[in-house]
């Protein structure tokens, strides 16, 4: 997987598991996507807006003309496959396969296989703020 490309051709990134608390590392990290141009969608169930922009509570009730390039998931291991599932099923009714992103120590062996199996690309504990600032900063 070419990180470099990938975070170059992204425009639109879904991180899933957005805390509205500015100290918790999935809103400081949709902070900086945010900063560094990306337009950024966050998911969580319990808010309607997060970092001025709507917040959807599952990647299902985002807008089908809105498209995903990056889930960025933030959510714990034993979600992850479901995150995955519902990557899925959003690239069926869209017809565009994003990029599974799991932060550090969110990735699961079931997940990665159900994104294989799919035919999305799968990037496994990997902190996309690093990443970012070490490829593109």
């Amino acid at each position: 997987m070419d990180l470099k490309a990938a975070l170059e051709d992204a425009r639109t990134i879904a991180v899933v598991g957005c805390s509205p608390r500015e100290t918790r590392t999935s809103h400081r990290i949709a902070r900086y996507l945010q900063n560094a141009g990306y337009t950024v969608v966050p998911i969580n169930p319990h808010h309607d807006e997060l970092l001025g922009v709507p917040c959807y509570p599952d990647l299902l009730h985002i807008p089908e003309d809105v498209e995903i390039d990056i889930v960025n998931v933030f959510r714990q291991p034993r979600f992850t496959e479901g995150v995955v599932q519902e990557t899925i099923d959003r690239s069926e009714r869209t017809g565009h396969k994003p990029l599974v992103w799991t932060q550090l120590g969110v990735s699961s062996r079931e997940a990665e296989r159900l994104a294989a199996e799919h035919g999305l690309a799968y990037v496994r504990n990997r902190c996309s703020m690093i990443e970012h600032a070490r490829l593109l900063g």
